[in-house]
């Protein structure tokens, strides 16, 4: 068995009925719940399936990768919408890290002048008190 199969198995029906005997009622309950929020509504279907794979990407998430994938195609996407998604995605992540910049650059402010914050989000000064000097 290669490395690639050991870390994410094919998908079988067997597997699938296995895992749907082991707990009946919550796989019963997600299929529904599932089929629910893919149903077009306000978002049309192939919308929600472009959602999923820019979410799928984001979480890294290979089975949904390729489910989501082939869902937005059956629903009339075109590869350039499914790539374009996937670039909205990354965008997102990388622009929480670049968001929550803010954080180390206010800690950076703080240290420098000789202030910081404590975990209760508390700011406090060099050697620890609250700051306005009382403890």
């Amino acid at each position: 068995m290669s490395e690639r199969e050991w870390l994410y198995p094919h998908p079988t029906r067997e597997l699938d009925e296995r895992r749907t005997r082991l707990a009946p009622e919550a796989a019963l309950a997600f299929r529904a719940f599932s089929k629910s929020v893919s149903a077009e509504g306000a978002l049309a279907s192939k919308t929600k399936q472009l959602i999923a794979v820019a979410v799928a990407h984001v979480t890294q998430r290979p089975y949904c990768i390729r489910s989501h994938t082939a869902a937005a195609l059956r629903m009339g996407a075109t590869s350039e919408e499914i790539m374009e998604a996937i670039w909205v995605a990354a965008e997102m992540r990388a622009g929480g890290a670049y968001a929550h910049s803010i954080l180390a650059l206010d800690v950076i402010g703080r240290d420098k002048a000789g202030k910081s914050r404590n975990p209760e989000n508390r700011a406090v000064d060099a050697a620890g008190a609250p700051e306005g000097g009382a403890r």
